[in-house]
């Protein structure tokens, strides 16, 4: 330090570490400031960060099984008749219980008929007597047409006897005719089955009073169960995939664990207004007797594979007042939303009919208040070796 600085007075030197320790200050201040810019810079590009959600994105597949499509159904015998009378009376004794195996032609029961017994006796005597009158009339016929030979009568009292014969010879058919009526009647006094099969219900017993006609209870019921029957209502979206001939799988609760096999026999060609629906007639082989007619079935039909329909997570579909949409993802990681349509549901994946192009990436569960134009960060795609690890 120089001689005259030591001898500066006091007061000067004050000021000059005044003079310091001011710059200091600013200095502390100065750095402090360009301090907290900075941290509030990064802090506002953090949150500006943070405002562009992150999304998981997937890409359509194609060219996968059409899948499997379960639906509900009844078994019914393939031929099923209910055997009504066909004349009054008394059920005079039944022969066939229900579960016991009949062949076509085999008795039933039969019917004790008095009173149809006595119109048939009547039916024989007007019969007898139209015959007899018939005969009387036509030797009277023949004579008077020899007498006519001879000029003995006129030809009008010829005609009027000829007449007469032609007369008593329809009465006598008439006759019968009703005649082969009642003992028709009579003969529905013996109730048969109608084809081969199992007796599925009986409803007289002997003594019981029989009404005549379809109107009246049925008697019993014949069926054919060795091939039997199932009807099912598809959806009309499905119907295009139902194919005549097809295989199809059935399972019933009786038997849990095993299926049984039927084919698609044919369909009603139309579609129900009321249900949207097509009946499918499946026909099933029951020669084993196991499955049971009216029972309930599931029937599993193996949909064909279409390369147009495009599969997604339906964790990926979105639907509010606009409709069914997804969102997706443009190079500018971009969001765009698309209005689609279901082809198939199933469950946790459905195919789209339209709406999508096999190459689009889906937003996975997209978040809410995401809308067209927004900027969304995409996370990069897990490694083989991170999905083994998860």
């Amino acid at each position: 330090m120089s001689p005259d600085t030591l001898h500066q007075p006091p007061p000067r030197r004050l000021r000059l570490a005044a003079t310091i320790a001011a710059i200091v200050v600013i200095a502390i201040v100065v750095a402090g400031v360009a301090t907290r810019a900075n941290d509030s810079r990064k802090l506002r590009d953090w949150t500006d960060a943070q405002a562009v959600p992150t999304v998981n994105v997937v890409s359509p597949e194609s060219g996968q099984g059409g899948g499997e499509l379960d639906l509900p159904g009844r078994l019914q015998a393939y031929s099923r008749a209910p055997i009504f009378a066909r004349t009054s009376g008394y059920l005079k004794y039944w022969k066939a219980d229900i579960g016991q195996k009949v062949k076509a032609g085999d008795l039933l029961a039969e019917i004790e008929t008095p009173d149809l017994d006595q119109q048939l006796l009547q039916a024989k005597a007007d019969l007898a007597s139209a015959r007899a009158n018939e005969a009387l009339a036509l030797t009277t016929a023949k004579r008077w047409q020899a007498m006519r030979d001879s000029d003995s009568v006129s030809r009008q009292e010829v005609d009027e006897k000829t007449g007469d014969y032609e007369a008593k010879h329809a009465l006598a058919q008439a006759a019968q005719a009703n005649l082969e009526r009642i003992q028709a009647l009579k003969g529905f006094a013996k109730l048969v089955a109608p084809f081969d099969g199992v007796v599925t219900a009986r409803e007289t017993d002997v003594g019981a009073l029989i009404n005549a006609g379809g109107g009246g209870q049925e008697l019993f019921v014949v069926s054919d169960v060795h091939k039997l029957r199932m009807y099912v209502n598809v959806p009309q979206n499905y119907v295009p995939s139902i194919r005549e001939g097809a295989t199809v799988k059935l399972t019933v609760p009786e038997y849990p664990g095993k299926t049984f096999s039927g084919t698609v026999e044919s369909t009603s060609a139309a579609i129900n207004a009321a249900s949207g629906t097509t009946l499918v007639q499946v026909s099933v082989d029951n020669a084993d007797g196991k499955l049971l007619p009216g029972g309930y079935a599931s029937v599993t039909f193996d949909l064909p594979a279409d390369a147009a329909l495009l599969r997604v997570p339906a964790s990926a579909l979105v639907f509010d007042d606009k409709g069914l949409r997804v969102a997706t993802v443009d190079e500018q990681n971009k969001v765009a939303f698309k209005v689609v349509t279901i082809a198939r549901d199933f469950g946790k994946t459905v195919q789209l009919g339209s709406g999508i192009a096999a190459g689009d990436r889906l937003i996975e569960s997209p978040p809410d208040g995401l809308a067209d134009g927004d900027t969304v960060r995409v996370n990069a795609p897990k490694a083989d070796g991170d999905h083994a690890k998860a």
